[in-house]
């Protein structure tokens, strides 16, 4: 066993969306800035997002060929099988040729191939589970890692009790630092620091329900006097531009994709959001009065359970999809009125937040290693 001399290898596995990569680049930064010297690999899917942003991020990726099962019937769950196999032999060789002092799995699809292929190399092995709602891979690898880095209470239903370590996930560190941004987030988005803002977000590619919503509520919003920060993700910006242009000009931004997420909730009185796992960690920390949205299009409707764990804790307000399209813009509207509301849930919502997340995680990470 390596002293603590700076010299670890880390292969931190996962990716597929934002909430997989951005907690795994959180969790490699804070260890390189305790371990300099250390070496990271990242190990993601061909294809998606993580091979472009790792690299982004100054560290090195393999990507595996490894995808999801579609859920309707398709050829390509025909390649499932064969993806599984080739990906678990490259893993193998990937781990083999490496030799990690630890090995990181934070969920996606390139997690399962690399996690398994670790545990039967006897290689120590973490998992980072974000959701309320484990993954089917990590609950069948829970028995056989060493920790499991958690989000949300209760976890011991699919993991042994004894490996659980509450953490929290893992946010950009812009977002742990949003006091006496609001100046300059309101100069930032051309906003009038005189009306309510309303922060609307559906991801980086954008939630139909989410925008189909705000466009059944413009003509309610233009009467209100609101001003709305409208993320609508890269599949629904032209149409979504197109159709608020009916309605002249409003003071509503709408932009594809918002880089600048800290000026984005440092503006914000009301943030109407999915409630994917690591949006839903920013949210606890930006402390903002909240409306969830879960998307059903999700395994085992894990977005609606991390939503209730707030709702319970009386820290946020839900919507459920299938009512949001009549519903969603009337309630924020009215709860943008509700001054004293807005105050509580954004009391409790901060109470909620694991500031840090990813030096907790570094430091299971640690124990694994000795």
């Amino acid at each position: 066993m390596q002293e603590k001399d700076g010299t670890y290898r880390l292969i931190i596995s996962g990716g597929g969306t934002g909430g997989h990569i951005y907690p795994a680049i959180a969790i490699a930064d804070t260890f390189k800035q305790r371990y300099p010297d250390s070496e990271i690999l990242f190990v993601g899917a061909r294809g998606k997002m993580e091979m472009e942003k790792v690299p982004q991020a100054g560290y090195k990726i393999v990507g595996l060929w490894i995808s999801g099962i579609q859920r309707k019937m398709t050829f390509q769950n025909l390649y499932f099988p064969i993806k599984l196999i080739s990906s678990y032999i490259a893993a193998r060789r990937i781990i083999r040729r490496y030799k990690p002092d630890v090995v990181v799995g934070v969920g996606g699809y390139a997690s399962g191939p690399i996690m398994i292929a670790a545990v039967r190399l006897k290689v120590p092995a973490l998992i980072q589970e974000q959701n309320s709602f484990a993954g089917l891979t990590n609950r069948k690898l829970g028995n056989k890692v060493q920790k499991i880095c958690v989000a949300y209470e209760g976890m011991e239903k699919y993991f042994p009790k004894e490996k659980i370590v509450i953490t929290g996930n893992p946010v950009r560190a812009d977002i742990l630092s949003l006091k006496d941004k609001k100046a300059k987030a309101l100069s930032h988005f051309m906003l009038s620091s005189a009306k309510k803002t309303i922060l609307v977000i559906g991801g980086s590619l954008g939630a139909r329900t989410i925008n189909n919503s705000v466009v059944n509520g413009l003509d309610k919003i233009v009467k209100s006097g609101v001003q709305v920060i409208w993320q609508t993700g890269s599949l629904y910006y032209d149409e979504m531009k197109r159709k608020a242009a009916g309605f002249g000009k409003i003071d509503v931004h709408i932009h594809q994709f918002i880089r600048e997420m800290d000026l984005a909730y440092a503006a914000a009185d009301l943030v109407i959001s999915r409630a994917g796992a690591l949006s839903v960690s920013e949210l606890c920390l930006a402390g903002k009065a909240t409306i969830l949205v879960p998307s059903p299009n999700v395994a085992e409707d894990h977005q609606t359970k991390n939503a209730m764990a707030l709702v319970e804790k009386e820290a946020a307000v839900i919507v459920k999809d299938e009512e949001a399209p009549d519903l969603l813009m009337e309630k924020a509207l009215e709860l943008i009125k509700e001054e004293e509301q807005q105050e509580r849930l954004s009391k409790r919502i901060v109470q909620m937040g694991k500031p840090n997340a990813a030096e907790d995680i570094v430091t299971e990470i640690e124990t694994v290693i000795r």
